[in-house]
């Protein structure tokens, strides 16, 4: 990043503030600011969790503690333990809520209306395609990538969702008692390592690394959701993965797949990685590849 790059970026913040009006208390015209705005769109019609709120908006909880006491106050939300676990509050909108809510909802579309309303229509398109590209890098930059056990609720969702997939777009299907799955300790430190991404604290994606001695690193069960494709976090899941094999002394990464995971097969080619011989007896694979990774160097 260069001072051009991040003066540029200063600018933009500072024009998206005024022009959306988040720089007043009363937000859409409305009697609070965009703070407490924001959590009645994102409680939504069916309540939420309030660590999923706070996980959501990275919000510290004393902050989400605050706008729900005021919104609680105006009688537009209810907070109440969790039906199945007191420790866990969950608030819901009440029916005056849902009105407010509702009516933020139409000065929101006011407002993107004025913002384009100026332009001709050569400009809005250029406008909408700029923010959609901007809403997908600014994403990108969200995600996590943390270290987990394999066992966490948030990897069994991950590949859950995985072998889901699996078992509809190959034409066998997909069972896992006959695939080559490797055990949590395998995934887990020093013998390997399972990675989760995070958008907005929802788990998107999955890698798994598993590091047997005196062999090469092995790629496990990368995916990514549906929803959080084009992001390129195939590329990071895969870049964090040879950095860490290479920490580990290991020259060589491998990964088996099959011929219906087509952009997979894309990203491990523009990766830098060839294809080689079958090296296991994985019955779903279909194509087997290899990298010789780079030493870190000494600095």
């Amino acid at each position: 990043m260069d001072a051009a790059q991040i003066d540029q970026v200063r600018r933009f913040n500072r024009t998206v503030t005024e022009r959306v009006g988040v720089l007043h208390d009363q937000y859409l015209g409305r009697d609070r600011p965009i703070g407490e705005a924001r959590l009645l769109r994102e409680i939504g019609e069916q309540g939420q969790d309030v660590r999923r709120l706070r996980e959501r908006l990275g919000l510290d909880s004393g902050y989400v503690s605050r706008l729900l006491r005021s919104l609680e106050a105006d009688g537009l939300v209810g907070v109440e333990p969790h039906p199945r676990d007191r420790r866990v509050r969950t608030v819901r909108l009440t029916d005056a809520g849902r009105a407010e809510r509702a009516e933020l909802g139409r000065r929101s579309d006011d407002l993107a209306g004025r913002l384009l309303g100026p332009l001709n229509n050569t400009q809005r398109a250029r406008l909408v395609a700029a923010m959609a590209e901007v809403d997908r890098l600014l994403s990108a930059a969200t995600v996590t990538l943390d270290v987990a056990d394999p066992d966490h609720p948030d990897a069994e969702h991950c590949l859950l969702s995985y072998f889901a997939e699996l078992r509809e777009r190959f034409e066998t299907g997909f069972e896992t008692a006959r695939s080559l799955l490797p055990d949590a300790t395998e995934l887990s430190p020093p013998q390997g390592l399972f990675l989760i991404a995070r958008l907005h604290g929802e788990p998107v994606g999955c890698a798994g690394l598993k590091l047997p001695p005196g062999a090469p690193a092995e790629v496990k069960r990368m995916w990514v959701a549906p929803h959080a494709r084009g992001l390129g976090l195939g590329r990071r899941l895969l870049a964090e993965l040879e950095a860490t094999a290479s920490r580990h002394g290991r020259e060589v990464m491998r990964l088996d797949t099959n011929t219906v995971l087509d952009a997979a097969i894309g990203l491990y080619r523009s990766c830098g990685f060839q294809e080689v011989a079958a090296f296991n007896d994985e019955p779903y694979a279909q194509h087997w590849f290899e990298k010789r990774l780079i030493a870190p160097s000494a600095g």
